[in-house]
């Protein structure tokens, strides 16, 4: 047996095994919620329910969208130049760690000078923490998945030492949190009252402009070459260490962003829990929309309304939440699968 390249795969075949891995993620799904004692129709009927049903309940899955999009775009930019960022989530933090710093009262400047200088500040620390393994990738060839996932881990641990020392809020009852942020540095509300905030308007611009850069101009052609044949590129004279490098301050710099969108759009604090793991579900929504930044939306609307969905189902119903975690594992797994079927046919030798 043996995988042998498909040339010009036609529409049918890079759509099909994607639509048969997402029906097999429901039969999956289908048969846990039958082994956890509950109908299969009902439990996808509120899961649907809890996540479109009402208009609190849409909201709430554009709200846990906006940082999915961030980290999505973060990773698909990234694995499409072949940089391996696993990392996004200290990325994610780096953002959350300017914002907090900054947002506080450091700059006492009007919203409308203030948010954007925010936004930049953050993009730049999480360009900053990707830059550095991707220097040692084209330096030292040191594998940039090790380094991007131990940054997780070592940002984290900064993060927890800045809420037990500088960045402790004083008024905090002993709580490890930041201050919180002034008016000024507060993303508004799209929606009165609801939590929606212009955090994922800001995520839908920046799809729309990675998918420009993807498509119609000069990095992204690079990007590509870069991703498909290193040393074919490099040998047609482009510049393969400064295209690494610039994906790199591209992505860490997304992935940023959705640190400062939870700061200073929804929790208004840094705190150690801001995320729930948004940098690896990023990976999931940017292999389900098979690295494509405008799919990158539909897919983390997708994993939004599934978590979203899962809750309220859990709440009504009492099958476990758990199951939104399995169908997002499964889906990524068989995404991996059904991407390689569109790239390659199996022959029998």
């Amino acid at each position: 047996m043996r995988l042998e390249p498909i040339a010009n795969p036609g529409l049918a075949r890079t759509t099909l095994p994607p639509a048969l891995a997402l029906l097999a993620t429901f039969g999956v799904a289908a048969v846990l919620a039958l082994v956890a004692g509950g109908n299969p129709a009902l439990v996808f009927g509120e899961i649907v329910k809890g996540a479109v049903g009402s208009k609190f309940a849409l909201l709430e899955t554009l709200n846990r969208a906006t940082p999915l999009i961030f980290t999505g775009l973060a990773v698909s930019v990234a694995f499409r130049a072949k940089l391996w960022n696993i990392g996004a989530e200290a990325q994610l933090y780096a953002g959350a760690v300017v914002t907090a710093v900054l947002g506080t009262g450091a700059l006492p400047w009007a919203a409308p000078a203030l948010l954007p200088v925010l936004a930049l500040a953050a993009i730049c620390a999480g360009a900053l923490v990707l830059l550095v393994p991707a220097l040692l990738k084209t330096r030292f060839g040191v594998d940039e998945v090790v380094t991007t996932l131990l940054f997780n881990f070592i940002f984290l641990l900064f993060v927890s030492y800045l809420l037990d020392g500088p960045l402790k809020d004083p008024m905090g009852m002993g709580w490890p949190k930041s201050a919180r942020l002034v008016a000024e540095a507060r993303l508004p509300r799209i929606v009165d009252g609801l939590r929606l905030h212009w955090g994922f308007a800001l995520a839908l611009i920046c799809a729309a402009a990675v998918w420009v850069i993807d498509t119609r101009t000069t990095l992204g052609f690079e990007m590509r070459a870069v991703g498909q044949n290193a040393e074919a590129a490099r040998f047609a004279g482009i510049p393969v260490t400064a295209v690494i490098l610039k994906t790199a301050l591209l992505s860490g710099g997304l992935a940023a962003l959705a640190g400062y969108s939870e700061v200073a759009g929804l929790k208004g604090a840094l705190t150690l829990d801001l995320s729930p793991g948004f940098g690896y579900t990023g990976i999931v929504v940017a292999m389900l929309a098979m690295l494509h930044p405008l799919g990158v939306i539909v897919a983390a609307l997708f994993v939004a309304a599934i978590f979203v969905g899962a809750d309220a189902m859990s709440r009504n119903i009492g099958v476990p939440t758990y199951i939104a975690d399995i169908m997002l594992a499964t889906a990524l797994l068989l995404m991996v699968l059904a991407i390689l079927l569109t790239r390659f046919r199996v022959r029998r030798d």
